[in-house]
């Protein structure tokens, strides 16, 4: 199995970047990811004062048979992490404003049997994958941020056994991901996660003939079109235009996709904290069978 380690990282997903490495259509690949803060956190909760990327991603993949106007199909098979995390606290830098605090210290929690400890309580892990994307359109996006070739959606569906598909804008795709999270609300209110390095499998798959406006996540029997603003608003409004033309391509006429949304359509928050905010539009899977190919 290919295994792009994480020497191989970038802080931009960008066209020009050169590909650390290159598969085919349909292999396995193991990415290795550092956490968000480049691993510069020690289990002690000590910051190295050094300078580090913010939200590096390993890669990037080029995928042969990708190329412009396709989709690429990414498989979550396994994901595994360390058995600690880091978490800052921001109180009102980003996120949730309404509440003041003077503890900006970082909070190391030990990862045991898959539960963490936090505030008197025993909490399952859920382990995430809060960076993941393709080269966008047009210039480079700094891995701190969302938009439609994906990138730091941090998005607590994008889980072990989802399947996500996203735009390609450039030949190979060049997939790149990191930023992993052990525990994550909707939201991340706070700015940060249980933030996690760790190893992720996925399986890459080159899809002819899907037209995608925004990623879309297959997960849990949902699927959901993923899209980032900068406003709730914009954000929520893309997520639902993209649900839309899913729909519209499954042969539901504009009447028919419109109420279909608004019974069954749910809306949920991704995340309110990066430099836009990211939503996501969720129906069942079964309802989109025709647009979703691969």
């Amino acid at each position: 199995m290919l295994r792009l380690t994480t020497d191989k990282k970038i802080d931009i997903m960008d066209a020009k970047n050169a590909p650390s490495a290159r598969c085919k259509s349909g292999d396995t690949v193991l990415f290795e990811t550092l956490d968000c803060y480049d691993c510069s956190v020690t289990r002690q909760g000590e910051r190295l004062k050094i300078d580090r990327m913010h939200n590096p991603a390993t890669g990037p993949l080029f995928v042969e048979g990708a190329m412009a106007g396709d989709a690429l199909k990414v498989e979550i098979i396994k994901i595994t992490t360390r058995d600690w995390g880091a978490m800052g606290t921001s109180f009102g830098e980003f996120g949730f404003k309404n509440v003041q605090g003077s503890d900006h210290s970082m909070h190391v929690y030990d990862i045991k049997d898959g539960v963490v400890r936090a505030g008197g309580f025993d909490i399952p892990v859920d382990n995430m994958i809060g960076v993941i994307g393709v080269a966008p359109a047009g210039e480079g996006v700094l891995t701190v941020t969302p938009g439609a070739h994906g990138g730091n959606m941090d998005c607590r569906r994008i889980r072990e056994g989802a399947t996500i598909y996203f735009p390609v804008a450039a030949e190979g795709a060049l997939l790149s991901m990191g930023d992993l999270h052990a525990l994550m609300g909707d939201g991340e209110v706070f700015g940060y996660g249980l933030e996690v390095s760790g190893e992720v499998t996925v399986r890459v798959t080159a899809v002819k003939g899907m037209k995608l406006e925004q990623p879309l996540l297959i997960e849990g029997g949902d699927a959901m079109t993923v899209a980032s603003g900068e406003t709730m608003q914009e954000a929520t409004e893309k997520a639902l235009e993209s649900m839309y033309h899913l729909l519209r391509q499954c042969g539901q006429d504009e009447g028919e996709a419109g109420i279909l949304m608004s019974m069954v359509c749910n809306i949920a928050l991704c995340q309110m904290v990066n430099p836009l905010f990211t939503v996501r539009a969720e129906m069942p899977a079964h309802m989109l069978e025709k647009a979703i190919k691969g």
